[in-house]
């Protein structure tokens, strides 16, 4: 008898827990729209949207970086895919406007308000338990990895791949010879962006973790969040 064959691995799996694996907005992930909710610092949530609603992502204090992420609602293979958002707008950093395509090259969410300067990132991969090894963090660190593993379990769901995010307001500035800096925010407290869903999708944010580089001031803290239309 020819024995099966081993499960494909995947990278679905937290390396660590916090309280966004037990703390969801709802167990379904719907929100009610026009409530504000909170990510709190160092954790993520999840929230399901239908075609046509937008969410209000908000920069409470101004200094936090939102690791955001999105997901096709019946099928996680299909997600938001900065790789391929890049080529559809043919610039590094999305304008209002721009939508933002998936794997396969369909809009899933478009950029439609941003009371920021407008500086994100689309080049960096999300923080994970590897990135704080390698900058010298001995223990388990909180990081947007995990944090969107454990936001889409709390809802029930799982996707087998951690994708690159949109990097809501982090400042990674490229120099004309290729080179990058690491730099806090340039929004400031209470900015917003607007994203609209073209598609059911499954939306992902992570108050960033990250307290060993300046990226969010050296201070993480809370984000907020709230479903504001439905067309």
């Amino acid at each position: 008898m020819t024995p099966s064959p081993a499960p494909t691995p995947d990278n679905g799996e937290q390396v660590g827990t916090n309280d966004t694996l037990t703390q969801p907005i709802s167990p379904d992930g719907v929100a009610q729209p026009g409530m504000l909710y909170t990510v709190p610092a160092r954790q993520g949530r999840a929230v399901r949207l239908g075609a046509g609603q937008v969410i209000r992502i908000i920069n409470t204090h101004g200094t936090q970086v939102c690791d955001t992420w999105a997901f096709k609602a019946d099928d996680l293979s299909e997600f938001m895919s900065m790789e391929h958002a890049r080529a559809w707008i043919d610039r590094i950093t999305p304008h209002v406007g721009d939508p933002l395509v998936t794997n396969r090259r369909r809009p899933i969410m478009t950029l439609i308000a941003d009371t920021s300067p407008g500086v994100h990132d689309t080049l960096m991969a999300a923080c994970d338990a590897y990135r704080y090894e390698t900058l010298g963090v001995k223990d388990y660190h909180d990081n947007c990895a995990d944090n969107m593993r454990m936001a889409l379990k709390a809802i029930g769901l799982r996707a087998r791949e951690v994708p690159q995010p949109f990097n809501v307001w982090m400042n990674i500035p490229v120099a004309p010879d290729g080179s990058i800096q690491w730099l806090a925010p340039a929004s400031k407290a209470g900015d917003y962006i607007d994203l609209k869903a073209e598609m059911d999708c499954v939306v992902i944010m992570s108050a960033c973790p990250q307290d060993i580089i300046p990226i969010n001031d050296n201070h993480p803290v809370e984000v907020q969040f709230m479903v504001v239309a439905n067309d």
